[in-house]
């Protein structure tokens, strides 16, 4: 690279305000070097210094007696018993991912991975959650396949099963998709490794693959607003190699068995600079680099590209000295590279070394204590009125064939028969065919449950209900599989946050999600935000999506989704004929108006808990929460997922028929049980409100009024738009 003069102007380049740079030149009493500049410029990026986000994400219930480790470290840690933790996270690749979506959703996995191994953890689920642009949109084809290829590629070829996500459309999403992805990870509970640098002296050691010119200032990208400039941020995008990943897994663990490890860090998001600066300022030590010794694949880097690369499948690791030649050994005999390329000091900086020049030197309290805070100026979302009465245009069949073939509802198998959800052989619940997806634990009958939820356009509507709706919701799939909740991770994708409205719509989001996690028990122990998710200007939809953990002590206990013959339909929770923010509306009514559906917490609660006692008593021989669409819908994937046909009952006086099946009221259930008087009583003594809905048998779906949809049409109406559209 091209020596620059450094100055304002570079400065603003680098993603930093004309106050921030006068700040840099305040610490540093001079002006920076390049490198420095480099430096300053993504840590204090808003991918990396939360700058617009931290003070509205101190709100967030973030403690519980099974959480261990919650923000703050690379992911979350809970208890899980016998002696195990489960170790999560989600991240978002957004801005990579509409660049060059095959390698930007692929090194989104291959990232969130490394979060959760290096903290110790064999890497067991991979989730996402996908959001993309209109399917007539010309750009939203090209970026669904290379997503989905992307995401398959790397996590079937490193060998972690892809489990569960979620696929919507929004026409706000056309120039700037979401990428969400997650890892859940298993450890022993008295083995987990921490970031924090310890030991004057100890070696600063460079393992897996070498650095290259790939990813220079992605983090500064990801915090920038995307425009007609687009195009040429490719080189900002990052390079992913699955198989090196998986040999790294593999040596990260054998040398986590031994004592070598003082602290550990993935090269995520500024690579060398933000593992380097986090590890040492964690650990209240300075740390000095000699780039001289950092493997390279690229010839005459400089100290700026060495810094601030985003080279993939790359850990940097404080070790014992006495203990280097046995950590050399493992990474050798794994065909990874091990450098030596540097030690901690006393000093409090980080110094940074190439060609006998001093490129760096920085205190690092400064860095990490003067970095931008702000409280951006604000204004909340406008409530919406009521939505008021809404005819009925077409008749519950038409609409019923209608919404089960729309893009947000239609079948996912195009999607997830690109994954391995299987190997490992541990999946007991695989993608379509329960609420959530149902991992066991290794040589244990105990399982975890998995799932990520959200609503953007509850959000876009009423940012703190679409928070609150996006942790119940997350809440209701667990459970809905006999899980019990234990903690969620958070991936806030929201648009420029220097706009009052955007910032609005961020802090509405953490007080309904706080409001959620508090009342369920079910904290937030990691997460990721993502803002300027802007193109032109426009933003996306509000998108605060959640992973949810959940615990099942045997995995034979969980429950999928699918009808059996003969079995007594009953609908949990209250019916009130939510239309508002509806797919219903959307889709049949052509309208995106009022008010989303309200969430009471303590009902969902109340009836989650019932609901989950229910399944683990053996009573309840599947189970679906309503969710979009609502009960007809459900109804409908409950059919299928069995092949089995079910008789519904008439709609009850005083709610409209398409409201009642149509609409999105929360806190409710489908359960399909054997028998209805004992689940009746049982819901009665729990005050717990019910409904018979009909019963299972047959090859057709029979509405109220006798109307019968075969499974066959309703299947091939389900199974249409993703191979039509894919030509596939």
């Amino acid at each position: 690279m091209t020596a620059r003069e450094v100055n304002p102007a570079l400065a603003r380049e680098f993603g930093l305000s004309a106050e921030e740079y006068d700040r840099v030149m305040a610490i540093m009493g001079r002006a920076p070097s390049l490198t420095e500049l480099g430096i300053f410029s993504v840590m204090w990026s808003e991918h990396c210094s939360y700058k617009s986000s931290r003070v509205w994400l101190k709100q967030l219930p973030t403690t519980a007696p099974w959480v261990i480790h919650g923000p703050g470290e690379n992911a979350g840690v809970v208890d899980i018993g016998d002696g195990l933790a489960a170790i999560f996270k989600m991240e978002s690749h957004n801005h990579p991912s509409f660049i060059e979506p095959y390698q930007g959703a692929a090194t989104g996995v291959g990232g969130i991975l490394r979060d959760v191994f290096t903290m110790g953890a064999r890497p067991i689920a991979n989730l996402n959650a996908l959001r993309f642009g209109h399917p007539d949109d010309p750009r939203t084809r090209r970026v669904v396949d290379g997503v989905v290829r992307g995401i398959g590629g790397y996590g079937n070829c490193v060998g972690v099963p892809t489990v569960g996500g979620e696929v919507n459309f929004h026409p706000a999403y056309n120039g700037n998709p979401l990428v969400n992805a997650m890892t859940v990870g298993i450890a022993p509970r008295d083995r987990i490794f921490l970031s924090a640098a310890a030991g004057i002296g100890n070696p600063v050691v460079y393992v897996g693959s070498k650095t290259g010119r790939d990813g220079i200032h992605g983090a500064t990208m990801a915090s920038a607003e995307f425009d007609a400039d687009t195009d040429a941020k490719r080189p900002t995008v990052q390079v992913g190699d699955p198989y090196t990943e998986k040999l790294l897994i593999e040596a990260c663990l054998e040398l986590m068995a031994t004592d070598a490890i003082v602290a550990i860090q993935d090269m995520g998001a500024a690579g060398l600079t933000s593992s380097s600066v986090e590890m040492a300022g964690k650990g209240g030590v300075g740390i000095e680099l000699d780039l001289d010794q950092v493997p390279q694949r690229e010839a005459a880097m400089t100290a700026y590209e060495m810094m601030l690369s985003e080279s993939q499948e790359r850990m940097l690791m404080v070790l014992r000295p006495e203990q280097q030649e046995v950590a050399r050994a493992i990474f050798e005999k794994w065909e990874l590279d091990f450098a030596v390329i540097g030690h901690l000091t006393d000093t409090g900086r980080i110094v940074v070394r190439h060609r006998g020049v001093i490129e760096a030197d920085i205190a690092l309290d400064p860095l990490a204590e003067q970095a931008p805070l702000y409280h951006r100026p604000m204004v909340e979302t406008p409530k919406p009125g009521p939505l008021g009465e809404v005819a009925d245009p077409v008749g519950l069949a038409a609409a019923l064939l209608t919404l089960i073939a729309c893009p947000d509802l239609c079948s996912r198998a195009w999607v997830w028969n690109q994954y391995d959800s299987t190997i490992g052989g541990q999946t007991v619940q695989r993608p379509g065919g329960a609420d959530a997806a149902v991992v066991r634990i290794e040589g244990l009958a105990r399982a975890l449950a998995l799932t990520t939820d959200c609503t953007p356009r509850y959000c876009a509507a009423d940012p703190e209900a679409g928070g609150r709706q996006a942790v119940a919701e997350a809440w209701r799939n667990l459970t809905a599989v006999g899980a019990r909740p234990l903690a969620i991770t958070d991936n806030m994708n929201f648009g420029n946050p220097e706009k009052p409205e955007i910032m609005g719509q961020f802090a509405a989001s953490i007080r309904g999600m706080a409001a959620a996690c508090l009342a369920l028990d079910f904290p937030v122990v990691s997460g990721n935000v993502s803002l300027y998710n802007e193109t032109d200007g426009r933003g996306i939809l509000p998108t605060p999506a959640i992973g949810g953990l959940g615990v099942l002590e045997d995995a034979r206990d969980s429950l999928g989704l699918a009808l059996q013959p003969g079995l007594e339909l009953v609908l949990i929770g209250t019916t009130a004929g939510w239309l508002g923010q509806s797919l219903w509306l959307r889709e049949i009514a052509g309208r995106e108006a009022g008010p989303p559906p309200p969430v009471d917490l303590m009902t969902e609660r109340r009836n989650g808990d019932f609901v989950r006692g229910q399944i683990l008593s053996g009573q309840v021989a599947a189970c679906h929460d309503l969710s979009d669409g609502g009960l007809l819908i459900a109804l409908a994937e409950m059919a299928l997922g069995g092949r089995t046909g079910a008789t519904l009952t008439d709609t009850p006086a005083g709610v409209a028929p398409h409201a009642f099946w149509f609409g999105e009221d929360q806190a409710r259930y489908v359960l399909a049980v054997a028998d209805v008087d004992a689940l009746l009583a049982a819901a009665a003594a729990a005050g717990v409100p019910t409904m018979r809905l009909g019963y299972t048998g047959g090859v057709d779906l029979t509405l109220p009024g006798g109307v019968a949809i075969s499974l066959i049409e309703l299947r091939a109406a389900h199974e249409r738009f993703f191979p039509a559209w894919m030509g596939s």
